[in-house]
């Protein structure tokens, strides 16, 4: 058997729900996911960072980035501040992409308070979507994206297809802001037609390149997945951004809903096999150790 390369697996998600402060607003009981619906299948009471290893650490997993997921809570800053103190006898690094609201008043300070963890490596703030279906460029967003880019914070962007033109116009306004493009832009739809139009937008968005696409989330919407159903999304995201601009995420544990941690891993590995090893080595943990600051 082949050795392994270590994976960074860049995008996964923790909760408590008996913690005193923090909100999980989409894993509540009677909660409908607004693209996936019914998720009941993942709503635990808790998962923690042992219980995601229990399921990750047969895969050569070398360390995690946590996405913003306690969406709903008082403070955002709360969220980094209990994976932080978690982190301190987990069984493997993490780094942390937190929730702020860009836009807000108060962006700036909140960041402020997410760098006092020294795990804090940036953000995702759904937000942004909402501006780009407006085509509007706000300035405390714009000024917040600056006090980013200078504090070198990774901006995780969540964007369907139909919004690539103004990300790339975004991505254009700040060139050395770091900007990683989640779940592969998010497919909605796996017909012909609307596979088209996504690989022409992420061929365009890929003109910036200061975005990184990141090859997560792929059986979302695909909830019947196979390795070859899978495939064509993969290919076509390392072909528009080449493996010096591709990271790789499990969206664990949502995409348990639809296939087990070790099999969407192998996949992935099989899905850049014929590249070089050092071409494969940058888009399993390189190129997330770079970014995320491991």
């Amino acid at each position: 058997m082949a050795t392994l390369l270590p994976v960074i697996d860049t995008h996964m998600h923790l909760w408590d729900q008996k913690h005193p402060e923090l909100k999980w607003n989409w894993l509540e009981k009677d909660a409908i996911h607004p693209v996936l619906g019914n998720i009941d299948g993942i709503k635990s009471v808790a998962y923690v960072l042992d219980n995601l290893w229990a399921e990750a650490r047969f895969s050569k997993i070398d360390g995690f980035v946590h996405v913003q997921a306690a969406i709903g809570s008082p403070n955002p800053v709360t969220e980094t501040l209990w994976l932080t103190e978690m982190a301190k006898t987990g069984p493997a690094p993490i780094r942390i992409i937190g929730d702020c609201s860009l836009a807000s008043d108060n962006a700036i300070k909140e960041l402020d308070e997410h760098m006092q963890s020294p795990l804090f490596v940036g953000v995702r703030d759904f937000n942004a979507e909402q501006f780009f279906v407006r085509k509007e460029v706000n300035p405390t967003y714009e000024a917040s994206l600056k006090y980013m880019t200078k504090h070198n914070l990774v901006f995780d962007l969540d964007c369907e297809w139909q919004n690539m033109p103004e990300a790339l116009k975004l991505a254009q306004r700040h060139p050395e802001l770091q900007i990683v493009l989640e779940h592969i832009g998010y497919p909605r739809k796996r017909d012909a037609a609307y596979f088209a139009s996504w690989k022409d937008g992420i061929n365009k968005l890929a003109g910036a390149k200061n975005v990184t696409m990141k090859i997560s989330g792929l059986p979302m919407t695909d909830p019947l997945c196979s390795k070859e159903s899978l495939r064509p999304w993969a290919e076509a995201s390392l072909a528009a951004f080449g493996p010096e601009r591709c990271v790789l995420g499990s969206n664990w544990p949502v995409d348990r809903l639809y296939i087990s941690y070790a099999t969407i891993m192998e996949f992935m590995r099989e899905y850049i096999a014929s590249l070089s090893q050092s071409e494969q080595a940058l888009i399993c943990s390189l190129n997330a150790k770079r970014l995320y600051q491991f």
